[in-house]
């Protein structure tokens, strides 16, 4: 019975986290409600358009969400229920700050994408470095949500995944160019509400048919079968439902579309909240549904975690409910797909001052980044998410540093983003230098580095964060 008041105190740990931690960073940043947004000043009808408030938390939702609060969650389950804490600590302190701030900057920087969000901060070079970066790194979620629903799709269908992939594709394609009230201001809402009822679902399910809720409460004890340490891995496997720097290359898509500064908390804080209460529940249910972690790393080996999640789905509301489970689970990664193809474009279109009123002018721009993201789906899933999950979380830690130098130069609390950001500098570094798909390194050796790497950073803020020249807008 224990780990059921374990589960139910996260969720309220992530409420209140909303209502009193989310209300002190929005009191730091400072709301000013007669200030004109971006739509008031840039409305141009295909991306600048108007959206009631709960359409954009839904698809703030959807497009942060992916399969980043699924998968992750399953992966970080092995390690045993100090992924709960993760998710929970991680997201009201790091991730939903960090959505906050930076559609907040958007918000004061007239709808900026996100690497002049980072120049405006860190300098020229920063952003042309983390424009180039960012564009490889929204093709690179592309594919990653191409193979994901492709895979799922093909094992409920029986429908090859080259034929799936084909047709997703094709919808990211029209999404991409079609203005944003068209598409997904009129059906993301829809999903997200079928993504929130199919998780509790599942959790009442789990509930009802008996499962024991969180089995081992030991939150101190790595349980990973194959002995893979909690640090740094668990902080990089689960990044979307704790942290994700992806998020604040979606925020400004919203951004664009809000009305009222009054609404910032509401639309970036909290459907990054929402996010962590959808990876409280698949670590829950991976910790919950199968014996042992053997058990569930056994599922995980002999088809990914997409099996898990079929798994779990059919068994728990039985072949309807489960396909209609599944369905929710694969409208996550198209529903961030298909937005973080519009937010390359619009990259590349801010980058090279490429107006994108006219079609044709869309479609040009979409091409080529349509042909970079079906190139990447010919490389193994696992190495791209690998690669994936460290970029992500690499890119919060720019994020983070950004923000603590926006704060500092108007004397704010800037420590709302300096601590992440040292944290996260910290797991990032000791990550390459310890991953195979970096150096290598011995874990103390990677660990040194890391820490080293990330005080260094913080001292070099500390002594010119706050007389660093705002860089001028871009456009």
């Amino acid at each position: 019975m224990s780990g059921v008041w374990y589960f139910l105190g996260s969720f309220v740990l992530l409420l209140a986290g909303y209502t009193l931690y989310g209300a002190f960073v929005e009191k730091v940043f400072g709301i000013d409600r007669s200030r004109p947004t971006p739509l008031q000043t840039h409305r141009d009808g295909v991306d600048y358009v108007p959206l009631p408030r709960y359409k954009i938390f839904l698809v703030q939702l959807l497009n942060i969400a992916g399969l980043g609060p699924v998968l992750g969650p399953i992966l970080g389950a092995l390690y045993g229920p100090s992924a709960l804490l993760w998710v929970v600590f991680g997201c009201i302190f790091g991730g939903a700050t960090h959505d906050f701030c930076a559609g907040m900057m958007s918000l004061r920087y007239g709808g900026a994408s996100y690497p002049e969000i980072i120049g405006r901060n860190l300098g020229t070079g920063v952003r042309r470095f983390m424009e180039g970066f960012t564009i490889i790194f929204m093709i690179m979620v592309g594919a990653v949500f191409v193979l994901g629903p492709a895979k799922l799709l093909e094992s409920m269908s029986g429908v090859g995944f080259i034929w799936w992939s084909a047709l997703i594709f094709a919808y990211y394609f029209v999404a991409t160019i079609m203005p944003i009230d068209k598409i997904i201001g009129r059906i993301y809402p829809i999903f997200s509400v079928l993504l929130l009822l199919m998780a509790f679902g599942l959790t009442v399910a789990l509930l009802w048919q008996g499962y024991e809720i969180l089995p081992n409460t030991n939150f101190f004890v790595n349980t990973d079968p194959s002995g893979l340490p909690i640090w740094p891995l668990l902080f990089i496997t689960i990044a979307c439902g704790a942290i994700s720097g992806f998020h604040a290359t979606q925020s400004p898509l919203m951004a664009r579309c809000i009305e009222n500064e009054r609404d910032g908390r509401m639309l970036f804080y909290g459907p990054m909240i929402a996010e962590g209460a959808l990876g409280l529940i698949w670590v829950t249910l991976g910790l919950s549904f199968y014996q042992s972690p053997e058990a569930l790393a056994a599922v995980i080996k002999a088809g990914s975690p997409t099996l898990v999640v079929k798994e779990i789905s059919v068994a728990l509301l039985g072949p309807v409910g489960g396909a209609l489970a599944l369905l929710g689970v694969v409208v996550l990664p198209i529903s961030t797909g298909d937005t973080a193809f519009r937010s390359a474009r619009l990259l590349v279109a801010d980058t090279f001052h490429i107006q994108q009123a006219t079609p044709n002018s869309r479609v040009l721009v979409a091409i080529p980044l349509f042909l970079a993201g079906i190139a990447l789906t010919f490389i193994d899933f696992a190495v791209i998410w690998r690669y994936f999950g460290w970029a992500n979380q690499s890119m919060a830690c720019v994020t983070l540093w950004s923000v603590s130098v926006y704060l500092a130069r108007r004397q704010l609390l800037h420590w709302i983003s300096t601590l992440p950001a040292v944290f996260m500098t910290a797991v990032c570094t000791s990550y390459l230098c310890y991953a195979k798909i970096g150096f290598g390194l011995p874990l103390p050796l990677a660990t040194g580095i890391g820490i080293a790497l990330s005080l260094a950073c913080l001292l070099i803020f500390l002594k010119k964060g706050a007389s660093l020249p705002e860089e001028e807008a871009a456009y």
